[in-house]
């Protein structure tokens, strides 16, 4: 069993994981957990790792590695991360013997997933199929990508826009389609997306994660 301040550094582990896609070092954790001293974090380290929800990799830059967290306690799935390829101009391939945590990236606290029907999202690279991972939420900012329930009835996925009288203009990323616009009190955020996943199996193509 962890105590209160280990439990807090663990949190403190995952969130940052979540946030960054890699380890928080010593420094940041004492940092974020509020203490000065690195040999009190190797310790708490020490007794997170005896519980099985991380491994610690000394010899390695940022040698920590989330295993298990509370909301996929089976632990994460991990791909090779083999280095960096352009979508410009060709850069120099570099093999990188790291790996990528596909639950730290996409897994986190009050987020869910829901398959796309239609194409209002098609010019934001969202097409009919993907998956969007979607963060609980009951507001948002303008440019967000919303989960929109109008009148309590019928849920949308749109760009939002709060207008400076009072009403919210749902924006279709999709030329062929017009902005909705709504009294404020009828628009109810559920969610705003925060990555999106798609199937070669169905589009011909591999995973995305956009951010």
């Amino acid at each position: 069993m962890l105590t209160e301040r280990q439990q807090a550094t663990y949190r403190f582990i995952h969130d940052y994981h979540l946030r960054h896609g890699y380890a928080p070092k010593l420094a940041e954790i004492a940092v974020g957990i509020g203490i000065r001293s690195k040999g009190v974090v190797h310790r708490y380290l020490k007794a997170i790792a005896e519980e099985g929800l991380i491994e610690l990799h000394p010899y390695r830059h940022r040698g920590i590695r989330v295993v298990a967290c509370p909301e996929n306690p089976a632990g994460g799935s991990t791909l090779p991360l083999v280095g960096k390829i352009a979508a410009g101009q060709p850069i120099e391939a570099i093999p990188d013997h790291n790996t990528f945590d596909l639950s730290a990236f996409f897994l986190g606290p009050n987020r869910f997933v829901l398959k796309v029907q239609g194409d209002s999202m098609i010019d934001a690279g969202i097409l009919e199929g993907d998956m969007v991972v979607v963060e609980q939420r009951d507001g948002a900012r303008n440019g967000d990508i919303v989960v929109a329930l109008i009148d309590k009835d019928e849920a949308t996925l749109k760009h939002l826009q709060q207008n400076k009288d009072g009403t919210v203009t749902l924006l279709p990323a999709n030329q062929t389609m017009q902005p909705m616009n709504y009294a404020a009190e009828r628009i109810q955020i559920q969610g705003v997306v925060v990555g999106q996943m798609r199937s070669y199996d169905t589009h011909k193509s591999g995973p995305t994660g956009n951010r």
